[in-house]
């Protein structure tokens, strides 16, 4: 990928600063988890509120760390040098989007260097969240149903492979992906996506062996 000298977020930088990934505005408010899970549905946000609601009480069950973990992080690390790309995420889906398990560049590497959280309807984890399964992008300009995406826009991002984290009873609890400013060759495309969903399948068996509460 050749970097423009007009774009900031491509052009490495002597001392990056810290970028939280983009948030959503204000006006949308945060779910409550402490909603009880036999909330009658009525509508989309009603479904949202229950299924965080769900996610919050397995997660605590589980003990599984809502917070950074130096297992995910390890785990995301792997899972990013197996793939070449630069950046690794475990994702649990709570109020944001919540990087537990995090890998990216060093500081001081040029790259943009991203924080734990970001929006719930930003990035490409949305769509694998609805579809339940993986969503290999070789290059998300590809299709114009995600090259619009504020992720493009503020990490410079043009290759995304993420598969969800799917728990025994259904409950989908986030995802696990890799991103990277490079595109990659159509066929890779499968052995990438293959990555990620081994990957996952390592997060859930490392849940599945966590102390239960």
């Amino acid at each position: 990928m050749s970097y423009q000298p007009n774009d900031p977020y491509l052009v490495p930088q002597t001392a990056p600063a810290t970028r939280s990934l983009p948030r959503r505005n204000m006006r949308d408010i945060a779910l409550e988890p402490s909603v009880s899970a036999d909330v009658a549905v009525t509508g989309p946000q009603d479904l949202q509120t229950t299924e965080l609601a769900l996610r919050y009480e397995l997660l605590e069950r589980l003990g599984v760390p809502t917070a950074a973990s130096q297992d995910f992080d390890e785990l995301a690390r792997d899972m990013a040098t197996q793939a070449g790309f630069l950046y690794g995420f475990v994702n649990l889906f709570l109020e944001e989007q919540t990087f537990v398990g995090l890998h990216q560049p060093p500081a001081d590497s040029g790259y943009v260097i991203v924080g734990r959280t970001m929006s719930r309807d930003h990035g490409w984890c949305p769509e694998v969240m609805a579809r339940k399964k993986a969503l290999p992008l070789h290059d998300v300009h590809a299709s114009p149903r995600f090259s619009g995406n504020h992720v493009v826009d503020a990490v410079g991002i043009r290759s995304y492979f993420g598969a969800p984290l799917i728990h025994d009873s259904g409950t989908v609890l986030g995802t696990v992906c890799v991103i990277d400013p490079e595109k990659r060759p159509l066929s890779e495309a499968r052995r990438l996506r293959d990555i990620v969903i081994n990957a996952g399948a390592q997060v859930m068996d490392h849940i599945a062996h966590a102390p239960v509460r």
